[in-house]
């Protein structure tokens, strides 16, 4: 039987330019699952930090009285798209992904991340 994170991380890192990709939970602000990372690029602590984004982002949807919820949050860097899709069936839990911003199609990118989400069920 297949693992659906590993599934989804796997799908992940078919993007052009994939650098690394999880499945964090915010509650928490650990990976429940990761691919990709280097000496440079420390998967866990990014899923750690880009935690306090999701919950920050959270916290001004609330001020604001915004509706709806969050589908992706984009950070864009002078080499690098960081994208963090908070999962509708789970909004505690969601994916990051990090690829180099010249070899990637963000469109592709975002595509994909959209299908990685469909594959957890968790």
């Amino acid at each position: 039987m297949s693992n659906p994170i590993e599934n989804a991380l796997k799908e992940l890192s078919t993007i052009d330019g994939f650098i690394a990709g999880a499945v964090g939970n915010s509650a928490s602000g650990m990976a429940m699952g990761s691919i990709g990372g280097s000496d440079k690029f420390n998967i866990e602590v990014a899923v750690a930090a880009n935690t306090e984004v999701v919950k920050s982002k959270n916290r001004a949807m609330k001020a604001l009285k915004l509706e709806g919820t969050i589908e992706d949050i984009l950070i864009t860097l002078t080499d690098q798209y960081h994208l963090i899709r908070p999962l509708q069936s789970h909004p505690e839990v969601f994916l990051y992904l990090a690829v180099d911003r010249e070899r990637a199609n963000l469109g592709m990118a975002r595509f994909t991340l959209a299908n990685a989400e469909g594959s957890l069920n968790l």
